[in-house]
């Protein structure tokens, strides 16, 4: 199952031309759900497209109603509000959006998500990656054990269940969700931008490029919708001026389809279709980054496109990575090799260009390392810097221009 994705500024058309998507697969014979938080235009599921509305309250509603007669069991002197009282948390449309994919079955070909603005739709990326380390935080090993000991306690009838033991239980449901749920994988998610080619348009883009990177996803288009202009004049001459710099500069974010702007909303299945052509539902294999072999040590390279030095940091948490650009955040496992090092450099290369990347040296800690292999490292146990008590390791990062 594939999934295309998506995201633009508001007023873009990202609803029409995600709809208009969905009804081009369907009529190639291909079985589409549609999930979006939108009203979508009028003939989309004629041919088929099934859509889910995901509404958050209603989610709420949803969750609260599975859980709330378990919950006053175990607490039966709180009183607990009805699912039709339920106030939705902020955050709560991406969630709603996360749990619709959640339920789509395993009989469908492709799924398309309107994300909505771009905020939303590098949040529904970023999600399963913050749920997922979140439930690192709470459930640690030696917390999932005692969770295994307590349940076999409840099951015996030694302890009485009790809140805690509903939250635990809904652990590995949550975490099976987030195991179907491929949206940072461009092999199964490829990720649409949606635009009108206007200079505000371009840095909305880029900023988006580089929050859709620090997760691992890069978008695999631009449908940039165009207005066709009209008789000459100063104004019009003006206009389409402005569109094709614009043009020009988002072509750096990703490869353009114009579309063309028509005088009405579309409506139909058949004025949908003629919308767009096919488009490819994958944006390349998923580039996992892995570390190179350099003089002193070893470099991992993040891509992280248009990032300037100013809102980019980094830091080393124990065995994670953690990377914040773009006003997004992603704590990146380390693979073994590196979880035995210490960072000693980050720099952010060729910054502000398409080409940006975050390049991290790492040397071997003398305290993880037997002597004779890091002696074949190369590297002076006396010159390595020890890692902070805390497990955290704070970097400067430091521009580099165009080699």
């Amino acid at each position: 199952m594939r999934t295309l994705l998506f995201t633009g500024p508001g007023g873009a058309g990202t609803t029409t031309l995600a709809s208009a998507a969905a009804v081009r697969a369907a009529r190639a014979g291909r079985r589409v759900v549609l999930v979006t938080r939108q009203e979508v235009p009028a003939g989309t599921a004629d041919d088929g497209v099934a859509v889910v509305r995901a509404e958050p309250q209603a989610a709420s509603e949803a969750l609260w109603a599975a859980r709330a007669a378990e919950l006053a069991a175990t607490l039966p002197d709180v009183g607990l509000p009805p699912a039709t009282s339920v106030v939705p948390l902020p955050g709560a449309g991406e969630l709603a959006v996360l749990a619709a994919l959640g339920r789509v079955g395993p009989g469908t070909d492709l799924v398309v998500v309107d994300a909505g603005p771009l905020g939303g739709g590098a949040g529904l990326v970023a999600l399963p990656g913050a749920l997922r380390w979140w439930l690192d935080q709470a459930f640690s090993t030696r917390v999932r054990v005692l969770a295994a000991v307590r349940a076999a306690a409840v099951r015996s009838g030694t302890v009485r269940r009790g809140a805690v033991d509903l939250a635990l239980a809904a652990v590995p449901e949550l975490e099976a969700l987030l195991d179907r749920l491929p949206l940072t994988d461009p092999a199964e998610t490829a990720v649409w931008l949606t635009a009108r080619p206007r200079p505000s348009a371009v840095a909305a883009l880029r900023t988006a490029a580089t929050a859709l990177a620090v997760h691992g996803q890069r978008p695999v288009g631009v449908l940039a919708r165009r207005w066709p202009g009209g008789d000459a004049g100063d104004w019009t001459a003006a206009r389409a001026a402005e569109e094709e710099a614009a043009l020009a500069a988002l072509a750096d974010v990703a490869p353009v389809h114009e579309v063309a702007e028509a005088a009405v909303e579309p409506t139909g299945a058949a004025a949908l279709a003629a919308l767009l052509p096919d488009l490819p539902d994958r944006a390349g294999e998923p580039a996992a980054p892995a570390p190179e072999r350099v003089e002193g040590g070893w470099r991992l390279t993040l891509p992280l496109p248009f990032a300037g030095r100013e809102g980019v940091q980094l830091t080393r948490w124990e065995d994670d990575l953690v990377v914040t650009a773009a006003g997004t955040r992603r704590s990146l496992r380390l693979d073994a090799l590196l979880r035995r090092c210490v960072v000693t450099s980050g720099e952010l290369a060729d910054p502000g260009t398409a080409s940006a990347r975050l390049q991290v040296g790492f040397a071997a800690d003398p305290q993880q390392w037997p002597a004779d292999l890091l002696a074949a490292a190369g590297r002076d146990p006396a010159g390595t810097t020890d890692s902070q008590d805390t497990g955290q390791q704070d970097t400067g990062l430091q521009d580099r221009g165009t080699e």
